[in-house]
């Protein structure tokens, strides 16, 4: 670390409440602006300038700012590990090989950490986070290069490598410092693409005069204002957490205080606890998403309808759509947006065998690595476990309540839906309050007690529900909706396929979307076991029932079921 670089940092930590380490990360995002800048003045045929600058200010951030020697060696560990499996593993397990030792190596730090217990001191495993995203994309894009192009889907033929990377360009991936702490992850091809400036190509046929605006002789087109507004936005969002963390935190709702208040009070001290939370992570999110920006990266070609340059390649959350959230799968797929992205495309239809469609088994292992990723904090799996359950709830009133809010042949709405909606989003937004303090309180004594001073309402409601669909009532209303229309009109069909589409959706944030289906998955492939053994010749073999049918599922889910 610098000599007396902390001074500064101390002064400003004395009159803000922020650690040192707090300060210090946002002093790197906002360093990462006039750095991008330089960066995006490099010019384009020198790419190793690029590269070298890059690593340069990455290592000065761990080093020279946060005195994370360590750090270096934990980064060094995880890609020089991916890169050695990458090149001499030749099998078609190279890729789940680089898995588990990324993920092994990253659940020792998580543990470390957690054992130390000191959030507010940065360390190396945000950054881990991040790189095990980019690392282990990186095997799977190899793995990908070597196997002939017609065995391959249009993602993965746009991102398979067929030669590894130099070295140089593989630690400028690395450290690329913009989003080193805190993300936007991204794949290798788009990095390459990034330097060699491939990427500000416009699509064949397209009218030179639609190229995007640039600077001299640089192919990066102007970033400046779109990069602005991301800083602006997210430096708004921080003084925003600063200035409400002071009001709503972890302290306030865990003290005798807050025993003195009523339970509508109680519940919106719990709404505003996970808002200002949330409003971190904006602020963080939007600052390297800008940073990112100004460097060129977050560039994402020119929409052909308005001739405007998008630059939404690597944006991480939404957070208009998570606060004006009608349902679970509307809050979660604004919310980290790149994770939701690399665990469809590199864990849930990674182990869907070629040909068949993602199942149970694909949605029980992109949970548990959701889960493992995130760390092994208690209030995480709390957390996941309810979040589960709120999406099978959701799935169920969206496909056997909703449908009455709407006309018979589901194309308009009704008078009454406006009511349907502004319920909907009361429910959603005080259900993921509930069910998402467990994050920010991280032990399993302090969300017990939390979830108990408001009488664990989102569990009550949920058990509720779980019941009530489980219950005839599920019957009567899918008679009510036969009787309703008869004949499905066109406009109803649609809605219903696109529906159930999106409930097998992939599980967003790892929570499996539809329990229920896994476990008739489960049952019919035991089904097809049955009677493939039956035309082997095997005698007596049957279906199992009672005991026997409900270990065999539990045996297929990989977990027990009530």
């Amino acid at each position: 670390m610098l000599p007396y670089i902390n001074i500064p940092f101390e002064y400003g930590s004395s009159l803000t409440g922020a650690s040192v380490d707090e300060l210090k990360l946002i002093v790197s995002f906002l360093l990462s602006y006039p750095l991008a800048g330089v960066l995006k003045r490099v010019p384009d045929t020198r790419p190793h300038q690029k590269n070298l600058f890059i690593i340069a200010v990455s290592l000065f951030y761990l080093v020279g700012l946060f005195d994370l020697w360590a750090g270096i060696r934990t980064l060094f560990i995880s890609s020089a590990g991916a890169y050695i499996i990458a090149k001499y593993v030749k099998d078609d397990f190279m890729p789940w090989l680089g898995f588990v030792f990324l993920m092994g190596h990253m659940s020792i730090n998580h543990i470390h950490r957690q054992s130390i217990n000191a959030p507010e001191k940065v360390d190396v495993t945000g950054a881990q986070m991040v790189l095990i995203m980019k690392l282990t994309a990186f095997c799977w894009n190899v793995q990908d290069g070597r196997l002939p192009e017609k065995d391959l889907v249009d993602f993965q033929k746009k991102r398979a490598l067929p030669e590894l990377p130099g070295l140089l360009d593989y630690a400028g991936y690395v450290l690329f410092f913009p989003s080193l702490f805190a993300g936007p992850a991204f794949d290798y091809v788009e990095y390459r693409q990034w330097i060699e400036t491939t990427m500000f190509d416009l699509p064949p046929g397209a009218d030179p005069k639609t190229a995007p605006r640039t600077r001299k002789k640089r192919r990066i087109p102007r970033s400046g204002t779109p990069a602005t507004w991301k800083a602006v936005t997210g430096i708004l969002w921080i003084l925003g957490f600063l200035k409400f963390s002071g009001w709503y935190n972890a302290e306030l709702v865990l003290s005798d205080q807050y025993l003195h208040y009523g339970f509508l009070r109680r519940v919106w001290h719990l709404e505003m606890l996970g808002f200002v939370t949330r409003m971190k992570y904006y602020g963080v999110w939007y600052l390297t998403e800008g940073a990112c920006i100004l460097s060129g990266m977050g560039y994402n070609g020119v929409d052909p309808a308005t001739g405007r340059v998008l630059w939404n390649r690597l944006q991480n959350v939404n957070p208009w759509g998570i606060e004006s959230a009608q349902n679970s799968r509307a809050y979660l797929e604004n919310w980290n947006m790149n994770t939701n992205r690399w665990l469809r495309n590199y864990v849930y239809l990674r182990v869907t065998p070629k040909g068949k469609k993602p199942g149970f088994r694909a949605s029980l292992a992109t949970f548990a690595t959701s889960a493992f990723w995130h760390g092994f904090y208690p209030g995480y799996y709390l957390s996941f476990v309810l979040g589960a359950f709120l999406q099978t709830i959701a799935k169920n009133v969206r496909r056997y309540i909703r449908p009455f809010f709407l006309t018979p042949d589901g194309t308009r709405s009704t008078p009454y839906k406006t009511y349907y909606d502004i319920l909907s989003y009361l429910i959603t937004q005080s259900a993921f309050c509930f069910t998402t303090a467990p994050f920010v309180l991280l032990t399993l004594p302090a969300s017990l007690k939390v979830w108990s001073r408001v009488y664990f309402y989102t569990v009550v409601g949920a058990a509720a529900a779980m019941a009530f669909f489980a219950s005839p009532a599920k019957g009567y209303l899918i008679r009510r909706l036969n009787s309703r229309n008869p004949k499905k009109g066109g406009g109803r069909v649609e809605n219903e396929r696109r529906e159930h589409e999106e409930d097998r959706a992939h599980p967003l944030q790892g929570l499996p979307s539809d329990f229920t289906a896994e476990v008739d998955e489960a049952v019919e492939e035991i089904r097809r076991e049955v009677e493939a053994r039956r035309r082997k010749g095997s005698v007596g073999v049957s279906m199992p029932r009672g005991e026997a049918m409900r270990a065999a599922v539990e045996d297929k889910l990989g977990r027990k079921i009530a």
